[in-house]
């Protein structure tokens, strides 16, 4: 079985970089994801609701247990965020295309976490 394979099993999905501008991947990804009947925990301090689910403002306020953290941001930001999975021990990271850098590939090399490079609403 393929990572990707192994990934879209999990149900607990974080989406960081949620967003409640419809037109946008951070917006697309939460809905697709709960219409797969996924549980989805949007991440994103700006918002309180993302697709009428509620909004996190970080993977540390999130009360259940991720298993796999899609990244819809920035890569400059996105290390901060490898991080705090690093320390919340989650191992599954899909990065959406435009949210890649090789200091994030790097960092997850060195701590155990696998990254899928590809886009989860494509693959829905």
């Amino acid at each position: 079985m393929s990572l990707i394979e192994k990934t879209m099993k999990l149900k607990n999905w974080a989406v960081v970089g949620a967003t409640t501008k419809k037109n946008r991947f951070g917006y697309k990804i939460v809905k697709k994801l709960k219409e797969n009947d996924y549980n989805v925990f949007p991440v994103n301090p700006k918002f309180e609701k993302v697709a009428e689910l509620k909004c996190y403002n970080d993977l540390s306020a999130i009360d259940a247990k991720i298993d796999v953290v899609d990244m819809v941001i920035n890569p400059k930001h996105g290390i901060n965020v490898m991080e705090e999975i690093k320390k919340l021990g989650i191992k599954y990271v899909w990065m959406q295309p435009g949210t890649r850098s090789q200091e994030i590939r790097d960092f997850a090399a060195e701590n155990n976490i696998e990254l899928v490079e590809d886009c989860i609403y494509a693959r829905l």
